[in-house]
């Protein structure tokens, strides 16, 4: 299996990190730090997250993180972390 962020992804991580770090850049940090590595247990087990059923053509499942939920998609080899939020964000 391989990982691979999706440039929507890197830009979540980016938009979290800009908000998180306004108030202390030392826990933005942690938190980027702890949502980038999360997604490399996925290589040893994919199919932990639970399955989003609106998706039913795509294997799309999500994790949660801490507060924060990390969408992904799991095509043949590959696991594409699609998108992450904080949970209290409407979306």
């Amino acid at each position: 299996m391989e990982l691979k962020w999706t440039s929507k992804a890197l830009s979540d991580l980016v938009r979290l990190y800009e908000f998180l770090s306004l108030s202390n850049k030392t826990a933005a940090a942690r938190v980027i730090q702890m949502l980038t590595a999360a997604p490399a247990k996925l290589l040893l087990s994919p199919r932990i997250g639970e399955k989003i059923d609106v998706f039913d053509s795509r294997e799309i499942r999500r994790i949660l993180v801490g507060q924060y939920e990390i969408r992904y998609e799991i095509q043949q080899s590959t696991i594409y972390v699609l998108r992450l939020w904080h949970t209290r964000e409407k979306r």
